[in-house]
């Protein structure tokens, strides 16, 4: 009789090892998973670390949230990078703790984060009431909402924290920020800001704080990002109150990097100023204006859609794919018809002036055509005088105090270019505009100063339309440089 095989039970013993290896292995993945994201605290009150992840507010009262709900843990939550992420995120809190801009008793948010690293590193340096919200909840570190519309009450947060380089709606983001911050509060964020230009761009969109510290630090792969931190105040001003203002260092610096201006006076003008237009250079070809509210182009003197919003503006100014609002003040009354027409420009049919008021508005036309919708001169303003003064080229027409209408118009915020070709009125206007501070309003001018120059028909003699001189146009333009605006030469 032969001996019973022992192979069978030899290969059961080797199953049972292997499943109960398998066993192991998902149980500690399980208990893993339920460690980081608590999900069984529902389940007999069952949980591994159940203080820690618990979003509750400060004394015991639960942070109000609007439309929140519970999800499943998603797997980068086990995944290395996003171990390496926490850890990142954990040594900046950590500096900022040391730099007493964190305190053990803070509630926190962090605002658009994507997947929760940087709730979660808040968390495990101890501060508990710490939440985040981003488009996307992944509960309990993550609850549904947007950067400027938050789910949360006025006054709600000690410390806000944004790791994103821009918003899409940055002044929206913003204002939501001042109202959920508690005064007194601290704002921190990352942004990549190219230049001093968009860094000061940043910083005012948070009128409701003041800067505390801007500096340099290691981003999370390689590329570095500024740090910024702001606090907020207890009282804050609105946006656009009156003041008159001063040019900051950084817009002087710009200025600096502008083309010159020609110096000595061109004896053929329509070439000379044409081709310096080819020198400009664009305040967007040297700085980032990403962090703006708006972009307004006003087009002061605009004359027929086609002289410069359809052919320059629209076609030529460099706008880093960013939607402009367009204005055009134009007083003569033969342009306004086509204006109907043109979808995204505004039109203002009067004259720019220094002050509300009835003026004259003058054509230099040609005395045998009567018909003048084509070759149509250009027009100039005066004050009102007596009637008999003018001939039949007048007509009565309402100038606006410019200076306030800007004023009421666009903010700080705002990226605002200025086109001005007036006929002399410039001499009146930007005096105006620098003693309101509107002047401060404008990030860039193309001004075209009139003088009486060399004409073009008559060899050796000058224009007697214009009593200024190219030197007093040349001290309009450096006096707007030296008070730090960048201004161009338009012809």
């Amino acid at each position: 009789m032969d001996p019973p095989t022992r192979k069978p039970n030899r290969l059961r013993n080797i199953l049972v090892r292997i499943v109960t290896f398998g066993v192991l292995v998902l149980a500690v993945r399980f208990a893993y998973v339920v460690t980081l994201a608590c999900e069984s605290c529902g389940y007999n009150d069952f949980c591994f670390f159940p203080d820690n992840l618990k979003l509750r507010g400060g004394g015991g009262e639960a942070l109000r949230v609007r439309g929140s709900a519970q999800s499943r843990v998603p797997e980068l939550w086990t995944t290395k990078k996003w171990r390496r992420t926490v850890d990142y995120y954990s040594a900046i809190f950590q500096g900022l703790i040391a730099d007493g801009f964190l305190w053990p008793n803070f509630k926190t948010l962090c605002v658009e984060t994507l997947d929760g690293e940087d709730v979660q590193a808040l968390k495990e340096n101890g501060f508990v009431d710490s939440i985040g919200v981003s488009k996307n909840a992944y509960p309990p570190l993550v609850v549904a909402g947007e950067a400027h519309r938050q789910p949360f009450d006025e006054a709600t947060f000690d410390f806000e924290f944004s790791g994103l380089d821009r918003s899409g709606r940055p002044v929206d983001f913003s204002d939501e920020l001042c109202r959920t911050l508690k005064p007194g509060g601290f704002f921190v964020a990352h942004i990549v800001a190219k230049d001093s230009y968009s860094l000061n761009s940043f910083l005012q969109l948070f009128n409701c704080c003041r800067l505390i510290r801007s500096r340099e630090i290691d981003g999370l792969e390689t590329t570095s990002v500024r740090e910024v931190v702001m606090k907020k105040e207890a009282e804050f001003s609105g946006v656009n109150s009156g003041y008159k203002c001063s040019v900051p260092g950084y817009k002087r610096e710009i200025v600096r990097k502008a083309e010159a201006l020609i110096e000595q006076e061109p004896l053929k003008p329509w070439i000379a100023l044409k081709r310096n237009l080819k020198k400009v250079k664009y305040l967007t070809s040297m700085v980032d204006i990403s962090y703006k509210q708006r972009y307004v182009y006003v087009d002061v003197g605009a004359r027929s859609y086609g002289s410069s919003i359809g052919s320059w503006f629209k076609k030529q100014y460099p706008k880093q794919n960013n939607s402009f609002e367009v204005y055009a003040i134009e007083a003569d009354k033969a342009f306004h018809e086509e204006y109907r027409t043109k979808k995204g420009v505004s039109l203002l049919p009067y004259a720019a002036w220094v002050r509300n008021e009835t003026l004259f508005f003058e054509i230099t036309r040609d005395p045998s055509k009567k018909t003048v919708e084509k070759g149509r001169g250009m027009g100039r303003v005066q004050p009102v005088r007596p009637s008999s003064n003018y001939g039949d080229n007048v007509d009565k027409i309402e100038g606006f105090d410019f200076a306030d209408w800007l004023k009421n118009t666009v903010s700080k915020r705002d990226f605002v270019v200025v086109k001005m070709d007036v006929e002399g009125t410039e001499f009146h206007l930007i005096p105006r505009l620098i003693e309101t501070g509107a002047i401060c309003l404008i990030d860039e001018i193309f001004l075209e100063c009139h003088y009486n120059r060399w004409q073009r028909c008559c060899p050796g003699q000058r224009s007697p339309k214009f009593k200024k001189t190219y030197g007093q146009c040349l001290d309009l333009l450096n006096k707007l440089r030296d008070t730090g605006v960048l201004v161009h030469q338009w012809w």
